[in-house]
């Protein structure tokens, strides 16, 4: 189990007192799930076997460089794993990524490559990621608090960023961004349940008020256009 990490998502640095006109209060952090690959389409659990995207997946993450129409971000960061890196480079960002090993996804242990109802029907009973969490397999699995300390690894990262006033963008997976939405919102780890996200979407982070807020969730391609 991972040691949990003290962490305030605030719109100024430690130190400097909270303000509505710090650099932060107008920069966001932008979260792209990957595009289709074949175990997202059939509902598999997919956190490290590393997949590629399908062609309507390939599809999907082109049509988010429409979305993000070159935006300059001051921070790229993505999961290593490859439907989130093709993602990234297909959006316009390939030669800015970097790779941060703390955007994976979810490890989901025992339940690599299963399906919700195939774990019910193993258990013998009802199973919900977030609350249950996962046996060890070929992997050692994560708890939801697990998974949001990484998060939080993510975001204390972002900040350093925003807090100059620049915007930044990670490319990762399902349950990851929706831990991070919890951790960015103080909520506990059991509550990223809360937040459904389809492929290819984009999600914003943000401050109103030097408060943290969701400014968007699981936009998809069409329904967005940077800057927004």
């Amino acid at each position: 189990m991972s040691p949990n990490i003290r962490l305030t998502v605030r719109s100024t640095r430690p130190g400097e007192p909270f303000s509505e006109h710090g650099a932060a209060n107008k920069a966001r952090l932008v979260m792209v799930r990957h595009g289709q690959t074949e175990w997202s389409l059939s509902g598999k659990h997919t956190s490290v076997t590393d997949l590629p995207l399908t062609p309507a997946g390939e599809a999907e993450a082109a049509a988010i460089a429409e979305v993000l129409n070159g935006h300059s971000f001051g921070l790229v960061l993505s999961s290593p794993r490859q439907r989130a890196i093709r993602t990234a480079e297909l959006a316009g960002y390939g030669d800015q990524v970097q790779l941060d090993e703390d955007l994976a996804e979810f490890d989901y242990g025992a339940y690599e490559g299963l399906t919700t109802p195939q774990i019910i029907e193993q258990r013998g009973a009802n199973w919900n990621l977030w609350r249950n969490g996962v046996p060890a397999g070929a992997t050692p699995g994560e708890s939801a608090a697990d998974v949001q300390v990484r998060a939080k690894r993510v975001i204390a990262r972002a900040l350093e960023t925003m807090w100059d006033g620049r915007d930044v963008i990670c490319f990762a997976h399902g349950h990851f961004l929706r831990a991070m939405a919890a951790a960015w919102l103080g909520l506990r780890p059991v509550d990223a349940q809360a937040f459904s996200l389809a492929t290819a979407t984009v999600s914003v982070l943000g401050f109103e008020h030097a408060q943290p807020v969701v400014v968007r969730w699981n936009t998809p391609p069409g329904m967005l256009q940077f800057p927004a």
